[in-house]
């Protein structure tokens, strides 16, 4: 377990000070979430207040954190927090009156205050307003220039100084934590992969609770080599970053594992219950994700992070009364926020009404471009719309922005499959099945490129589906069509060792349909040609009981079977005398 719990809250209150007070008010919010998440003293709550009991069966997980050998014990804080230099004595009310402006979002006005002020307080507030007010009017820019949805070169005019100047101060050794973050994202903007990773990684040893810090580290964390070579820290915050490593590389499991073992301190905590639906999701493990979801909004009803995930799961199972609530609540909460609109863009989509999704959609991207969710669904309500070259578009906005994201791989592969091009289509399946090779869908569509007429590759198509089988394959497609390939192919006992066990998955399920008629006459009839009269005899009496071509095709069957068994005596005789 971690150290004292009661020293996990004293750390993160300083934080929340210390990160408040240098307008890092994201991860200030974070830190307290994670404050509030501490379980508290049972003698000062009631029973009323306890969130997400521990040991839920319907959230807790099943695996320990054991399994993962890649991070030393969680909650072991060797770092304390650092008492940070205030600077109060020289240049307070300066600073006081910077922070003014710059919560009032007057970036330059801050930084023209700071000008003369060497604190390192003053100093990072400073150059991080500058950082701001250079993203300010690259944002206008890129509105004025070309819309707020197009591309252009519209760059951060800072970069270039703050560059400079941040480096010197670290070259000179009077940089503190904060700055190091600053000139970590600095050089991340101008390419400098490298050596952000080495400065965020100086700004996280030295002071841990900057979550802005951490999450600038992930995103250049993009294969698990690159994050087996950091050195970082042995902290309980270093245990936050792994989990959401592990998501981001698809390691699902471990992700799981991890969060739960933080959940040992952190019981409560409102992310590390998002978190852990954010990986159930991935697994395609809805039940549970619907579960923890309802539980996020019963204990913070004006919650809108994370609600977009909760949507999809709502439109994926096709739950429309409850995505019309979700909608309406978030409409209410705070209909300006790119989750929001893209909770409301889902729930027109459920309703088939595309051209009102897409206006969500876009409305979403307007106030955030790189919302990587909103480019993602706009294409698939154009391939709804039939509008192939929009849905391209967006598609490739989305993998401009994630790599990783295999949801727009396969969105790519779609379009040009409307587009008869399955070579293009294959290649775009295939970069999103190396991405997600847990997920039978993917599988699928490569298997249905390999059977068009243009490339008519069943021996790949039979390998797809053989993988789609085994991933679950909750539609059971992969299972039938193993067995026409196999039929198609003269491959008589492996079509019919596939057609027993669809049918037998369909008895199962209850369900009954063409499928059911076709596995059952091509079992009468193998059995029939191996001579095993009694099974096929079973298969054609079931025949009957369905109209079609079939049922005369089975009496047909069965009479000529029952022709074939009366002659088997003489034939014995007459060909095989004692």
């Amino acid at each position: 377990m971690m150290g004292s719990k009661e020293s996990c809250r004293n750390e993160l209150r300083t934080a929340i000070r210390q990160l408040s007070d240098r307008c890092l008010y994201s991860a200030a919010k974070w830190a307290g979430e994670q404050l509030v998440g501490i379980e508290q003293d049972p003698a000062k709550y009631t029973p009323s207040n306890t969130r997400f009991q521990r040991g839920s069966s319907s959230i807790r997980r099943r695996f320990r954190t054991n399994d993962i050998n890649s991070t030393p014990t969680a909650g072991v804080s060797y770092v304390s927090t650092p008492v940070m230099e205030e600077d109060e004595a020289v240049d307070s009310d300066f600073y006081l009156l910077a922070k003014s402006y710059f919560d009032c979002r007057e970036y330059r006005r801050a930084a023209h205050v700071l000008r003369d002020q060497i604190g390192k307080k003053s100093v990072f507030l400073r150059c991080y307003a500058l950082y701001l007010a250079g993203e300010k009017r690259k944002e206008e820019e890129m509105i004025e220039l070309e819309g707020p949805l197009g591309k252009n070169d519209a760059v951060n005019r800072e970069l270039v100084s703050l560059e400079r100047e941040l480096s010197t101060i670290r070259k000179n050794g009077t940089i503190d934590p904060f700055a190091l973050y600053l000139y970590g994202l600095v050089l991340k903007e101008k390419g400098n992969q490298t050596l952000a990773r080495t400065v965020l990684m100086e700004s996280v040893n030295s002071y841990p609770w900057n979550w802005n810090a951490w999450s600038e580290l992930l995103s250049m964390c993009t294969t698990i080599e690159i994050l087996n070579s950091l050195n970082l820290c042995n902290h309980y915050m270093k245990d936050f970053f792994l989990a959401s490593a592990y998501q981001e590389l698809r390691m699902h499991n471990e992700s799981l594992a991890k969060y739960e073992y933080l959940q040992g301190t952190f019981s409560y905590s409102n992310y590390v219950q998002a978190q852990i639906a954010k990986a159930q999701y991935s697994l395609r493990e809805f039940e549970q994700v619907e579960v923890i979801f309802e539980e996020l909004l019963r204990n913070d009803p004006y919650r809108v992070e994370d609600m977009d995930m909760y949507s999809n799961v709502l439109y994926a199972k096709e739950c429309f009364s409850a995505l019309s609530y979700l909608a309406h609540r978030v409409f209410m909460t705070d209909k300006y926020r790119p989750e929001s609109c893209c909770i409301i863009g889902n729930y027109y989509s459920l309703k088939g009404q595309h051209e009102k999704s897409v206006m969500y959609f876009r409305r979403a991207l307007k106030l955030n471009k790189n919302y990587l969710s909103a480019w993602t669904l706009m294409g698939h309500e154009y391939v709804e719309m039939k509008n192939t070259p929009a849905a391209i578009d967006a598609y490739r906005r989305a993998v401009e922005i994630n790599p990783c994201d295999y949801r727009a791989w396969y969105g790519l592969g779609q379009a040009y499959e409307m587009m008869c091009m399955p070579v293009y289509a294959l290649h775009y399946f295939k970069k999103s099945v190396f991405l997600q090779p847990n997920d039978y869908r993917l599988w699928i569509a490569m298997a249905q490129c390999y059977e068009t007429d243009e490339l008519h590759m069943l021996e790949e198509a039979v390998k797809c589906y053989r993988r789609a089988a085994n991933c679950n394959d909750r539609e059971a497609i992969a299972m039938h069509q193993l067995a026409k390939l196999h039929r198609e192919l003269g491959r008589s006992e492996e079509a019919a060792f596939y057609y027993k066990k669809d049918l037998e998955r369909m008895e199962a399920e209850e369900r009954e349909g063409p499928n059911v008629v076709e596995a059952l006459l091509f079992l009468a009839q193998h059995c029939r040609a191996l001579k095993r009269f009694e099974e096929a005899e079973v298969y054609c009496t079931r025949l009957l009981d369905y109209t079609g071509p079939e049922k005369e095709t089975a009496k047909n069957m069965l009479r000529g079977m029952r022709m074939a068994e009366a002659s088997f005596p003489s034939m014995d005789v007459e060909h095989f005398p004692p």
